[in-house]
């Protein structure tokens, strides 16, 4: 039996994309975005996905909109639920209900520069070595298990945009990667840290940009 996954998105979906593209041993049974514009669900719509738009601003506050939002993710019976470019901060309840099934994919290397704008602190900072990680959601903001990374050098020429694709590329390698290890059962968490099962180092995994 495939692993039953609901994707949430906010944007274009180019990471739901890869992860689409990727052949995985998963069955993708909605789309779900908060934007009904975005550009990923209409993406998925034209591609027979099933999808829903739920409108985060008809909401009166965050409480609710996630509780809808659970109620619609949980009305599909999910394995995994993956955020693909969905850029809402998630209530603690939300976190709680789908805790060790909800994977999240950030654009640096944490707990390097959680949040926004990620690439214009790290040229900013002066870093020579940025990337991407994806990690399993908790309440702690960007700071949840860490399942995978990839790093990219920085140019001395690098501009925001620049880096962000080249990171970008690597995010589309590594997020359908650590969606396979799940549905294969090899990711477990002991005491806040992704290992392996049949990796003899039993560490996350980090590759480097081809």
């Amino acid at each position: 039996m495939s692993c039953r996954v609901v994707v949430l998105l906010s944007g274009r979906g180019s990471n739901f994309q890869a992860i689409a593209a990727a052949k995985l041993p998963v069955e993708i049974v909605a789309v779900v975005s908060n934007r009904p514009q975005a550009a990923g669900l209409a993406w998925a719509r034209e591609r027979g996905f099933a999808t829903v738009a739920l409108d985060h601003t008809e909401y009166a506050d965050r409480a609710a909109f996630d509780a809808r939002l659970a109620h619609e993710i949980e009305s599909h019976r999910p394995d995994l639920v993956v955020l693909a470019g969905y850029m809402r901060i998630l209530s603690p309840a939300f976190i709680d209900r789908f805790e060790g099934r909800l994977l999240n994919i950030h654009p640096s290397l944490l707990p390097m520069f959680p949040g926004l704008k990620t690439h214009e602190r790290a040229l900013a900072e002066g870093v020579k070595v940025h990337g991407c990680t994806v990690h399993f959601v908790t309440a702690d903001l960007d700071h949840g298990p860490i399942v995978i990374q990839a790093a990219v050098p920085v140019r001395a020429d690098d501009t925001p945009d620049t880096l962000a694709a080249r990171v970008l590329a690597q995010e589309h390698r590594i997020y359908p990667q650590a969606i396979r290890w799940f549905a294969e059962g090899r990711l477990e968490i002991r005491h806040g840290r992704v290992n392996l099962k049949g990796d003899p180092t039993s560490q996350s995994v980090l590759t480097t940009e081809r």
